[in-house]
């Protein structure tokens, strides 16, 4: 069970970082690349699947719903500005992929640094 939650939180971090690096290549041309959906995705579901995956497993340490609970709602952020992104391309501008870009961040950072 253990191999299945590292495996999901490598695949996890994989995806947010597909979302930050198309962002942040295409800052001077604004557009989403289209990888970025696939990456909020990834990150989404990865994310789901390790709360679950934490859940299921005999650890005496119990997740932390308050932390999850955020983390869940940026990640929805994310990919919600990413589906407008992909679907009106016109509505992306550096500041939309600098939320996008900053959200991820946030995210990554709340992982590391909540305890």
């Amino acid at each position: 069970m253990e191999l299945l939650k590292n495996i999901l939180v490598v695949l996890h971090l994989l995806g947010w970082a597909i979302v930050l690096g198309g962002t942040l290549v295409n800052l001077r041309a604004p557009k989403i690349a289209p990888g970025v959906l696939h990456g909020a995705l990834t990150a989404l579901v990865t994310g789901i699947l390790i709360v679950g995956v934490s859940e299921m497993s005999d650890d005496l340490r119990d997740p932390n719903m308050v932390k999850i609970g955020v983390k869940l709602v940026i990640a929805l952020v994310v990919t919600g500005l990413t589906i407008v992104g992909t679907r009106k391309p016109e509505r992306v501008t550096t500041g939309f992929l600098g939320a996008i870009a900053g959200l991820t961040a946030l995210n990554v950072a709340i992982a590391v640094l909540w305890r």
